[in-house]
């Protein structure tokens, strides 16, 4: 922090961190999703962005956000077909830098929340890289991942499909959504945290670090 230079990235930072010993409701969470070029933060790039904050337990929809990012790369055919973000829509986009603080902004003091969360983090922590020349830390807590130790806690082997966003939303009668927009997405995983805070009984209160796969 002392050698990093005023900017975006040293703004989130200055913000501190949810203590992990928070009450989870006591948490302000950012739900995010990112459709991207491809999977490889490393050679793909972002497309597209959408985030909601979550409250402990309520979602703030006024807070909801979803932008449009231009690529520097052409979008593969095959990932085109999945999210329909054309050349046409990217092409009068905001660049990744200009489109970056406003991420870090809305992500200041708060947890990143996804489904499958590495996808999302990784493609911060390269975009930080990049740009400002450090990397980004954030507690995380995964969807995916908290449905992993719901299944081993009650011993029930995982199929093909079982951790699909789709699959574990119907598992606790969450309605189904159209997939690959960015923000229904980050919609749909706040539920999906919401619902399995709710549902997980222990005998002590669920705190962040009980939640977090990164912190």
């Amino acid at each position: 922090m002392r050698k990093m230079p005023d900017g975006p990235l040293r703004e989130f930072y200055d913000t501190p961190f949810p203590s992990r010993e928070n009450d989870w409701r006591q948490v302000d969470y950012l739900a995010i999703d990112f459709e991207t070029t491809g999977l490889e933060a490393g050679h793909d790039q972002l497309l597209s962005v959408g985030y909601v904050t979550l409250r402990g337990d309520r979602i703030l929809l006024g807070d909801a956000a979803h932008t449009l990012i231009r690529p520097t790369m052409d979008i593969p055919e095959s990932s085109a077909v999945v999210h329909g973000i054309l050349h046409d829509r990217a092409a009068e986009a905001q660049p990744l830098e200009e489109v970056l603080p406003g991420i870090l902004d809305a992500l200041k003091g708060k947890a990143l929340l996804a489904h499958h969360a590495a996808i999302e983090y990784e493609f911060l922590n390269h975009a930080c890289q990049d740009l400002y020349g450090y990397p980004f830390l954030c507690p995380v807590v995964d969807t995916l991942a908290l449905e992993v130790r719901q299944f081993r806690r009650e011993d029930r082997a995982i199929r093909s499909g079982d951790l699909r966003l789709a699959k574990a939303r119907a598992r606790y009668g969450l309605p189904r959504y159209p997939a690959h927009n960015a923000l229904t997405d980050a919609l749909a995983a706040g539920e999906l945290f919401l619902a399995q805070a709710a549902y997980r009984r222990t005998k002590r209160a669920l705190r962040l670090k009980d939640l977090v796969v990164v912190s």
